[in-house]
């Protein structure tokens, strides 16, 4: 046979408060049941999520994921950015719903992806078609793998307590010798970990400021420029989802 469609249909303890969320990042709810079983469709473009209402369901314990793969990560993202600002005042960072932001992945070849954890506790992770993440950038030095590793625990298995002392670690040891660019990265990822633990990032985020780039490494480091510019806008959330996926 050819031609087959899959839909999972993923949890979620509010079918309503799943439809506020999605709607903040431009979507729309085309179909909604409360009978017999609470199901709810939300669309944008051509992709559409499926969830089902369940009674008692607790999103902090979700293991649910989906997988989007897009041709301009940094589109939909932005897009999605700017509905959670005009929507709640700012870039959900921490706790649930939250964000991560696109980042350089060794397990899906170093191309950029990010995750969207809606009200359900569910990761919509986002991934590029295609692309080359490497074009410019130098080979990774200690540092620059310890990150790599910190990356890994931290937005695909979603465990950033241990992203956290792996990276502290990293910066012990290496920040001496490492490069400007990998020191400034690993710092501006730090910071990021301790606002998604409703930690405050600023000590992290200042020395980042005090690192000298480059031009070309500012042009390398984008992602964690505009970061660093997100993290000044949020402060970190004191109800900081805790638990370890």
């Amino acid at each position: 046979m050819a031609n087959e469609v899959t839909v999972p249909i993923l949890p979620c303890a509010s079918i309503d408060e799943t439809a506020e969320f999605y709607t903040a990042l431009g979507f729309t709810r085309t179909y909604h049941q409360t009978k017999p079983n609470p199901h709810m469709v939300v669309e944008r473009d051509d992709l559409a999520l499926h969830f089902a209402g369940i009674n008692g369901f607790d999103p902090a314990v979700s293991y649910a994921s989906c997988i989007v793969v897009v041709d301009d990560i940094g589109e939909i993202y932005e897009a999605f950015a700017a509905g959670m600002r005009a929507t709640y005042g700012k870039v959900l960072l921490s706790g649930i719903p939250r964000m991560t932001r696109p980042r350089r992945r060794k397990n899906i070849g170093g191309l950029s992806g990010f995750s969207v954890v809606d009200t359900g506790g569910n990761w919509i992770r986002f991934f590029p078609r295609k692309g080359d993440a490497a074009v410019g950038r130098p080979e990774p030095g200690r540092l620059g793998k310890v990150l790599e590793n910190a990356v890994v625990l931290g937005e695909s298995k979603g465990d950033h307590v241990q992203a956290a002392k792996i990276l502290d670690g990293g910066l012990r040891r290496e920040a001496a010798t490492a490069t400007a660019l990998e020191v400034f990265e690993a710092l501006v990822y730090r910071a990021e970990l301790a606002a998604r633990a409703g930690e405050d990032p600023e000590d992290f985020l200042a020395r980042a400021d005090a690192v000298e780039l480059t031009g070309k490494d500012r042009a390398l480091a984008a992602e964690a420029v505009a970061s660093v510019e997100d993290l000044r806008r949020t402060p970190p959330s004191r109800d900081a989802d805790s638990s370890q996926r």
